[in-house]
C-alpha cells in the first residue's frame, strides 16, 4: 500500500461501484487469489478510457479476463480489444468468463508467451491506441521495444504495478534476494519510461502504483 490504508479506503467509498457483473467476477478472483487490478486502477482505467476513447486496446496479461471485461464496459461497441494469456488454466477461465458476460465477439484472446506475441503483432504493422502492460514484472523492458512500434503518435501506454508497494525506492540490498532482480529491471523501466525521448510519461501512485505515457510526435 503507497497511501495510508484509511485514506485509500475513505477514497474507495467516495468512487462508483463496479457493475454487479464485475463484482462476481473480482469476487471470485480474489478468492482463488488471481492477481486482477486494484479499485484505484479500475477507477483510473474507466476515466482514462472515458477521455481517451481509444479505437483499438492491447491488454497484455489476461488471467481470468477481469480488465479486458472492465475495459469494455467504457469503451463504444465498436472498440476492438486484444489480450494476451499464456498460462493455459487462466486461459480457459478467461474464455469462460467472456462467454458468460457476452465479451466473446468483442475480446480477442490471443494465447501464447507475450514477447513473441508482441514481436508478431509488431511485425504485422498492428497499431493500437491504448496499450495496457499488466504482466510479468521482470519482462516491461523486453516487452517494450515492440511496444513502442505499436503505439501511434499520442498513443497511451498504461503500466500497472511499477512501484512494488513501494519497495522500488529501496536499496537493493533491502529487498530480499530472491526479488533484487525485479527490482533492479523496475527501476530501470522507469527510468527508460522517464527518459525516453519517443515518450512523455508520469508517475503515479495510484493502487501499486501506474506509469502514463504517450507517444510523441517525432522531434516533439
Amino acid at each position: 500500500m503507497i497511501i495510508d490504508e484509511r485514506l485509500s479506503v475513505f477514497i474507495d467509498a467516495l468512487e462508483w461501484s463496479l457493475p454487479e457483473k464485475l463484482e462476481e467476477l473480482e469476487k471470485q478472483a480474489l478468492e482463488d487469489q488471481v492477481p486482477i487490478i486494484r479499485r484505484p486502477m479500475q477507477t483510473f482505467l474507466g476515466f482514462i478510457l472515458g477521455v481517451v476513447k481509444p479505437g483499438a486496446i492491447l491488454e497484455i496479461g489476461a488471467a481470468v479476463g477481469f480488465s479486458s471485461i472492465l475495459m469494455s464496459e467504457y469503451v463504444p461497441e465498436d472498440t476492438s480489444i486484444t489480450t494476451i494469456e499464456k498460462v493455459p488454466a487462466r486461459i480457459l477461465e478467461a474464455r469462460k468468463n467472456f462467454r458468460k458476460y457476452g465479451k466473446e465477439n468483442r475480446i480477442t484472446l490471443i494465447e501464447g508467451d507475450a514477447a513473441q506475441v508482441l514481436e508478431t503483432l509488431a511485425d504485422q504493422g498492428k497499431k493500437y491506441d491504448l496499450i495496457f502492460m499488466d504482466a510479468a514484472k521482470g519482462q516491461y523492458l523486453n516487452f517494450l521495444p515492440d511496444i513502442l512500434k505499436m503505439l501511434p503518435e499520442n498513443g497511451m501506454l498504461i503500466t500497472d504495478n511499477v512501484l512494488q508497494d513501494g519497495d522500488v525506492i529501496q536499496s537493493r540490498y533491502a529487498i530480499n534476494r530472491r526479488d533484487r532482480t525485479i527490482h533492479g529491471r523496475m527501476r530501470e523501466y522507469l527510468y527508460r519510461l522517464t527518459h525516453s525521448e519517443e515518450l512523455d510519461t508520469v508517475i503515479l501512485p495510484v493502487g501499486d502504483g501506474i506509469t502514463l505515457s504517450r507517444q510523441l510526435k517525432r522531434g516533439e
